[in-house]
């Protein structure tokens, strides 16, 4: 079995671009080879990094981080660079309209169909044009949670016995770090003694006036006691929140803090106290569940994919609802007792997910696809 794997969503090191499907990406090429060792594979990719692999690995000439030569590889180079591969893995939503060999796809959310809204719109056309049709001809698709098979299967009638599950998983170095160690990096970067933690690319799904007003309501008491930093690389659609900071008086308790390099992110979740996620719309979500190996007790929004994330660990609450996530934060800044024994449950909870399981699934996903 020759498998091809379109790899041009990897994005280069430094890159805002590293999060969550990079991340899907990078930790399922690591782990392929374990999880099946006879397995060949070719990943085409553009400038962004790959793990250490024993697979080839083909670049292209086009520097793709761009989304328009990104479509443009995809569309028109993509299809004569096949030769020898038995089965193409579409690893982000879409394939070729003119595909010559049998292939799967990966689709991590709709959200360019709940919250069309949300996304830019050249984004949002592209994959709600191609993303059903490419589900349709695909011998096989991969949903990351159980809220997006659902999802495949309501919105683009996709039959249910064709979807199949690999859910992230969590690398191992995320878990609880010693005290001294964390208290190290604490003082290096300046950071609260206590905080609040959102980690994520800034961009509307992610619903932070909410949680910033929320936020705001606090007594100024627990906002002196608990700081809230923001932490991810700028999206789109986001030139309000800097001016809504200003705007609620909170501008001295909240700290954005941008793009954090994947080697520090273990740290940053040990440093937090609480770790939110007001988004409205998840695919998997997995900086919560990163934080909760790491045990920081998680709030986040009851709705697509984080109550299955998250379980019953920590809080879920309703996503516009600013007077239920003020209640919770202000449970999280006074009740230690929780935080101690959301903390527990939290790393135990995150066990559950390792990419060696993502990545057995989906070698199963390939010999079901060819066997048909």
């Amino acid at each position: 079995m020759h498998v091809g794997l379109n790899a041009h969503l990897l994005a280069s090191a430094h890159s805002f671009r590293r999060a969550g499907i990079h991340n899907y990406i990078y930790n399922l090429i690591a782990h392929l080879p374990h999880a099946d060792p006879m397995l060949r594979a070719t990943i085409f990719v553009g400038e962004g990094d790959v793990p250490d692999t024993p697979y080839r690995v083909r670049r292209s000439r086009l520097k793709t981080a761009s989304p328009l030569r990104r479509i443009l590889w995809e569309q028109l180079v993509q299809p004569f660079q096949l030769n020898g591969i038995d089965l193409m893995h579409e690893l982000a939503f879409v394939a070729p309209l003119l595909m010559p060999r049998p292939f799967v796809v990966t689709v991590y959310d709709l959200s360019f169909i709940r919250y069309p809204q949300r996304l830019p719109a050249a984004r949002r056309l592209y994959l709600r044009a191609l993303t059903g049709a490419s589900c349709r001809r695909a011998r096989r698709v991969i949903a990351i949670s159980r809220a997006t098979a659902g999802d495949l299967h309501k919105l683009l009638r996709v039959p249910l016995e064709k979807i199949d599950l690999a859910i992230a998983g969590v690398q191992p170095h995320f878990k609880k770090l010693p005290r001294a160690e964390v208290e190290a990096f604490r003082a290096a970067k300046g950071l609260p003694e206590r905080f609040f933690f959102y980690l994520g690319t800034l961009e509307p799904r992610k619903n932070l006036p909410t949680l910033l007003r929320a936020y705001a309501k606090l007594p100024e008491a627990d906002r002196r006691a608990v700081h809230l930093v923001l932490g991810g690389g700028i999206g789109w659609m986001t030139h309000d929140i800097p001016r809504l900071i200003e705007v609620l008086g909170i501008k001295q308790t909240v700290h954005q803090v941008g793009y954090l390099p994947d080697s520090e992110l273990v740290y940053w979740y040990n440093c937090a106290e609480t770790f939110v996620y007001p988004s409205v719309f998840e695919g998997w979500g997995l900086p919560v569940v990163e934080a909760m190996a790491c045990g920081v007790p998680p709030l986040v929004s009851n709705v697509s994919s984080l109550p299955e994330a998250v379980g019953d660990v920590g809080m879920q609450l309703p996503p516009e609802d600013e007077i239920a996530w003020c209640e919770a934060l202000a449970r999280a800044v006074r009740d230690a007792a929780w935080r101690a024994e959301q903390s527990e449950r939290a790393q135990a909870r995150a066990q559950q997910f390792t990419w060696l399981q993502t990545a057995c699934a989906t070698v199963e996903t390939y010999r079901k696809a060819l066997e048909n």
